[in-house]
């Protein structure tokens, strides 16, 4: 029979020592070798630290990511309601067919 697997649970105040650590340029596979954990535990804390710390902006602030993505859904939205426009002049007869191709 498997004996159950049970999860060890790291202080905050550990997990912010050994981030430190990393900080100071230690190399993550010493670090971890020192305190007896998985190389892949340090990236997880480093990443999930990263994401925290990206997530704490003042209320209503955006990434430059997150206003690229707006500009770029923007454009696209933009370029479609102009092609249903020039589609609609050109069923109204108010443009010529071959000048759409602009």
């Amino acid at each position: 029979m498997m004996a159950s697997k049970t999860r060890k649970r790291y202080t905050e105040e550990f997990k912010a020592q050994a981030l430190e650590l990393l900080r100071t340029g230690k190399p993550v596979s010493e670090l971890a070798e020192e305190l007896c954990v998985s190389n892949d535990l340090l990236y997880r804390w480093k990443r999930e630290t990263q994401v925290g710390s990206e997530g704490m902006r003042a209320v209503g602030e955006r990434s430059g990511a997150d206003d690229l993505r707006a500009l770029l859904r923007e454009n696209a939205q933009l370029r479609m309601e102009n092609d249903i426009l020039k589609k609609a002049a050109i069923i109204l007869g108010t443009k010529s067919p071959h000048n759409s191709a602009k």
